[in-house]
């Protein structure tokens, strides 16, 4: 695991780009180890409100099969983890009870939003 650091206040909602087929592992299995950049790094990577758009544009960009999926951050529990990224930015990331690399579930999962992208930018459901 990176360099650790718990926000003072940890997100109530948490966000994960999903691909779509991503989402549909998701509804087919009720879970998934995430893609590629997830499964060398051994967390599912996450976002806050805030991070999403900066996180769709850098790793994203123009892909139009993208779901946003919103989620209870207690559900994940002391698996959910906020590491530095460039030492000022904190990101969620999910690893699991006792620091295993854990599938995410549907279950900490409240909303799922189909991305749609408009000349270029990536419209958000918040």
């Amino acid at each position: 695991m990176g360099e650790e650091k718990e926000q003072e206040t940890p997100a109530v909602l948490i966000y994960r780009v999903s691909t779509e087929a991503e989402w549909n592992e998701l509804q087919q299995t009720g879970s998934t180890l995430g893609g590629d950049l997830d499964k060398q790094t051994g967390c599912i990577h996450l976002s806050t409100d805030s991070q999403v758009k900066g996180v769709l544009e850098i790793f994203f960009s123009g892909r139009r099969d993208l779901y946003l999926l919103k989620l209870e951050a207690a559900k994940l529990g002391e698996g959910l983890i906020y590491e530095s990224a460039d030492g000022l930015n904190f990101f969620p990331h999910f690893y699991g009870p006792s620091g295993s690399f854990t599938p995410l579930t549907v279950d900490p999962i409240i909303e799922v939003s189909k991305l749609e992208l408009v000349d270029g930018n990536f419209v958000l459901p918040f």
